[in-house]
């Protein structure tokens, strides 16, 4: 496996060609969808959260977990390598935005008011997600 996974980059006329409008206006547009609206906020079934818009692979559903907020959290990405953050804010709000590291779709943001082990909550749009279920 490489360090770092090949980038993804399309015309924003091919992002809206690929995506539905939700996704696009979360993922492209860095939007939000209102809490406990996501497909995937009360999902308890066994499997791999992919980006929407790549395929990539980024949160296993071992590692989910239910935070009470309305969007699905996970205390830690499947591989490191397939998350970026960026500190975003303006005034008094700083936050830690998710993205893609493959095809920078926005997801989320990332807390540091997780459980254990890591103590870290990944709060991802279920908008910016495609749920694979484990087979078998």
């Amino acid at each position: 496996m490489t360090d770092t996974p090949n980038k993804v980059e399309l015309t924003d006329a091919e992002w809206k060609a690929s995506l539905t409008p939700e996704q696009y206006r979360v993922t492209r547009q860095k939007g939000t969808e209102r809490a406990f609206t996501g497909e995937y906020d009360d999902n308890k079934a066994e499997g791999v959260y992919r980006c929407v818009a790549c395929g990539t692979p980024l949160y296993a559903s071992e590692a989910k977990f239910d935070s009470g907020t309305g969007w699905p959290s996970f205390t830690e990405p499947v591989d490191e390598r397939n998350v970026e953050t960026e500190v975003e804010g303006v005034f008094f709000m700083r936050r830690t935005e998710v993205h893609c590291a493959v095809c920078g779709a926005h997801g989320g943001h990332v807390f540091e008011d997780g459980p254990a082990p890591t103590g870290l909550r990944y709060c991802i749009n279920s908008a910016s997600l495609r749920f694979e279920p484990k087979e078998g």
